[in-house]
Parts: structure tokens; sequence; C-alpha cells
């Protein structure tokens, strides 16, 4: 246990995952795994309402199955979105608790919590396991913590790592960094590995977790962790192939004894937990069996299941995960044989069949996996808290610097044909601020419109829009003779600041997006 003078400096990275969270913390030089009050390395990612109390963590998830209406989880595939995207939709059918979109098209998960019926959106379930994540760190170190690196998924959105930062601020924690979590698992790596701090590395983090799917590909050289490309899916992980698994259970059900389970969400939780384990065990066994009494109407149910048809129910999943990877390479220009390691995270990463088929993209490289995939990304947090937050850093952390990218190609809609205009593109390394010029497209124009948006497409409209802002009061010119500047400025939290100046008036006009992309924090000013 640490003195209280030693732990008042301590900052702490939190891995806030979609159905497991870890928190660490750099002690002694080196980083400590903080357990739990429970014994455990990792805390479920869920919060509980009942009629007397509010349950998060193992608490929560220890009495699921009798609560399985008022217990949350999977805040983080909510987080930030729409409550009309399709991804959103689809998760809907496979919840047993009530999620209904407010009039800004914002999820809001709905519970009873002693007696009433209260609405919260997905930040405000993150934030309480944030708050049990600072807890955890605060009775292992006896002291009061403030400071944390959080991580995200690195494809995550502008509006995703808003609502992160917000939770983070909600739960009472200072947010020095949001870090990408290939990143923070890249750090793992090559800070206790085998990643010589003096020779160059090629390195690809290869992290599947519960519901999202990261890929990027670093270069590590003199305690420099510069990355080249990221690419993956914030929609794909462990939670889609156990969803896959209980609704081929539900039907061999009804097969066999003519009798729907998909009306009863105790009986599907009890199913949802079952399958859970029997896809854990299939990492390491060919075959395992389902058993639970009492599944429905009194009738038990009782299945084995091989790895063989695991692997088939979740193919297409798998095959999907193999996408990002040949992205990334692409993007950052790599051959195959120019990767020296491929590192897997995140718990996923431990099914054979994804390992197998990333085997097979390497032409049977031997994949790395000497660390933790459950542990790295809290890991390397803790890692960044420390260098954010000391100035005199001594033996590992000595020189260490990090250099990442943003995922999403950023840019402003130009009107005469509705595309996009990129100004950032892809995989720019952060953070950075780039300038563009832009003029009018009439005679006398007196406003001028700027549609941010970020993603691939052509067509701006395809693609994820975040805000605009308008300069008006344009002197009358002709067309093509007034000048704006527009500048663009991601943070190293990449979080993106927009602004517009009028070059013959001085007159500027901006937009910090905030984490509800619908609406923005306009800020203008008179130069």
């Amino acid at each position: 246990m640490a003195g209280k003078d030693e732990a008042a400096g301590h900052a702490i990275g939190i891995d806030l995952g979609t159905t497991y969270s870890c928190v660490a913390v750099w002690q002694n030089d080196h980083v400590e795994i903080i357990v739990n009050n429970q014994g455990n390395r990792t805390t479920p990612s869920y919060v509980a309402f009942t009629n007397t109390e509010r349950l998060i963590g193992d608490g929560a998830f220890n009495q699921v199955i009798k609560n399985p209406t008022n217990t949350i989880f999977d805040a983080k595939r909510i987080i930030g979105r729409r409550f009309t995207d399709e991804c959103v939709q689809n998760d809907i059918k496979h919840w047993p608790f009530k999620v209904i979109g407010d009039p800004s098209d914002k999820p809001m998960i709905v519970v009873t919590y002693k007696g009433v019926e209260k609405q919260f959106a997905a930040e405000e379930i993150s934030s309480m396991i944030l708050v049990k994540m600072r807890e955890i760190a605060e009775a292992y170190l006896g002291s009061t913590v403030k400071n944390s690196v959080i991580t995200v998924p690195a494809y995550f959105n502008d509006s995703q790592r808003q609502a992160t930062k917000k939770a983070g601020a909600t739960a009472g924690l200072n947010v020095m960094r949001i870090i990408n979590e290939p990143t923070a698992a890249a750090i793992a790596y090559g800070l206790d590995k085998k990643a010589g701090w003096y020779s160059k590395r090629n390195v690809m983090i290869f992290d599947l977790g519960g519901g999202t799917l990261d890929v990027s590909l670093l270069t590590i050289a003199d305690s420099v962790f510069e990355v080249k490309a990221t690419a993956g899916d914030t929609h794909l992980g462990g939670e889609d192939f156990d969803n896959r698994m209980v609704n081929h259970c539900a039907e061999q059900f009804k097969r066999k004894n003519n009798l729907d389970v998909s009306g009863n969400s105790r009986a599907l939780r009890r199913l949802k937990n079952a399958c859970e384990k029997a896809k854990r065990r299939l990492s390491f066994m060919s075959e395992t069996d389902i058993d639970i009494d009492c599944l429905h109407q009194g009738v038990d149910f009782c299945l084995t299941i091989t790895r063989a048809k695991f692997e088939q129910l979740n193919m297409d999943f798998f095959s999907k995960c193999m996408e990002p990877v040949k992205k990334c390479l692409e993007d950052a220009n790599m051959d195959i044989s120019s990767v020296h390691d491929v590192v897997l995270a995140g718990g996923s990463s431990r099914i054979p069949k994804v390992q197998q088929l990333l085997q097979d993209l390497f032409k049977e490289k031997k994949l790395f996996k000497g660390i933790n995939p459950d542990e790295a990304v809290a890991y390397g947090a803790a890692v960044q808290a420390t260098v954010l937050s000391g100035d005199n850093l001594t033996g590992k952390l000595r020189d260490f610097a990090l250099v990442d990218v943003t995922p999403l190609s950023l840019g402003v809609e130009v009107h005469e044909e509705w595309t996009m205009s990129v100004v950032i593109p892809r995989n720019t390394r952060t953070p950075v601020k780039i300038i563009k010029g832009f003029t009018t497209l009439y005679d006398n124009q007196r406003g001028a419109s700027f549609a941010i948006y970020e993603g691939e497409s052509k067509m701006a409209r395809d693609n994820n829009y975040l805000g605009e802002f308008e300069l008006n009061d344009i002197p009358p010119a002709p067309r093509g003779v007034p000048k704006f500047e527009v500048c663009f400025d991601i943070d190293e939290n990449g979080i993106l600041h927009v602004s517009a100046e009028d070059k013959s008036t001085g007159h500027k006009k901006g937009l910090t997006f905030n984490c509800d992309r619908r609406t923005c924090e306009g800020i203008e000013t008179l130069v």
C-alpha cells in the first residue's frame, strides 16, 4: 500500500471497455494493474438499478439474471452515436433494457430506479463505471486520484471521443489525455517486451475486444512510438459472437421443444452468460456443453457445441476482422514482410480462428502473445498518464514520446458539387493544424456557410456531419475574389477545432465540437 504523500501525485490509466474495464498505475519503475475489491484485475462495465440501490461492476454483473431490464452494459456501443444509426437499432434487438431516442436523436437508456423511471445517456453510464475505476485506484493508493488518461478505440470519431471525455469529467477526473487503445497496447509491448529501444521495429497491433476492433501499425524506435496508420470497426467484437451463439441456441430450443424464449429476457440473459463461457472454453477445447436447468417454462436446455460450429456461426464476422488489417497495411504503404511483430490485444484476440486467419494473412508469421490482452491497454494508459504528469522521468520512461494519427479524413462541404473538400486526410499525424483557402461561388455573395464532415466518401452527405457555421457581411465583390482561410486544428486528444477567417475584414468564426454532434459551441470574434 502506498503512503499518502507518495500517492498524491499519482495519475492513473483507465481502459474503459465495452464489456470489462481495467485500471493501472505506474509505481517503482513498473506498471501495477490494480485489483478491485473482489480481487479481480478487470471489472465488468455494468451498472444496475434496483429498488434500493445502484450497483456498479461485479455487483451489477452478479445480479443481471434476476434484474435484466435494469442492468445496463454495452454503453460504449452507443456513446456519441445517433439513436437512428443502423448499428444502434441492431443492438437494441439484443438488449433486455429499453433504449429510446430523445428529440435530438440521442439514445437514452430507460431504467426503473427506486421505483421511479429514469433516463440516462450512454456517457452518464460510462461516467458511473469511471467513478468505480477511480475508487478502485483510490482504495489501493490510499489517496484521492484526479489525473487520468482514458483510452478509446482508434476508430472512434470526434463525437464519441468528446462524449468519453465528458464522462471522465462527470466522474470527477481530470482527463489529461484521451489515447487510442491499440497505441496504448503498443506501449505495453514496447516498454515491457522485446521491442529493443534502440532498434527500429514495425509493429501491428490487432486489438479485438468485446465491442470494437482496432488495427494500428506503429514504428517503435529510441523510445518514440509513431503510429503510421490505423483502421478498424467500432462495432465488431466478442458481444457479436455471443449474440450469434444465443440466436443459435434459441433456435435449437425452439426446434426441440416448440417453445420460443425470445420474449423471456431472464432466459435470454442466462443463455448469454452460458454462451460467453462456452465461447471462452472453445478457445482451448474442441467442444463444450451448454447446460441450463429450467430455461423456459420449466424445460431444461442442453446442447453440445463444437469449435467448428462456433466458427461457422461467426465466419462472416471473423473474415470482416481481416479487412482493417489489409487497409492499414495499404494506408501505411507497408508490405507484410516489413512487419516485425503482430501483437494481439483484447480478449477476443484469443479466438483460434481469428489467430489462424491473421497467421494466414501474414504468411505463417508467428503472432506475438507476450502481453496480457486484457490488461495491455490499461498498462499503456498508465505509462502515458505518468509521462504527462511527471517532469523528471527516469528509468524506462526517459525520452518516451508518442506520435498518433487521426483515423478519419476531415473536410468542408463544397456547395457547387456537394463534395467534401478534404482539409486533413486520414492517418495524418496529430496534433495538427492545417489551413486551406476557399472563396465565394456567386458575385456579391454576402454570406458563406462552412459545413464540417468526417469520413472517406467523396460526397459530403455520405460522411459523418459534425456541424456548421457561417461568415456573414462579406463585402460585395465578384465571385472568386473574397478569400477565406479555414483552419482545422486537432488537439492531442484527437478533438477538432475549426475556424474560418474572411481575409478582407478579419472577421473570424469557429467551432469546437462537443459530445453531441448536432449542437456545437460557436465562438465568434472580431479581429
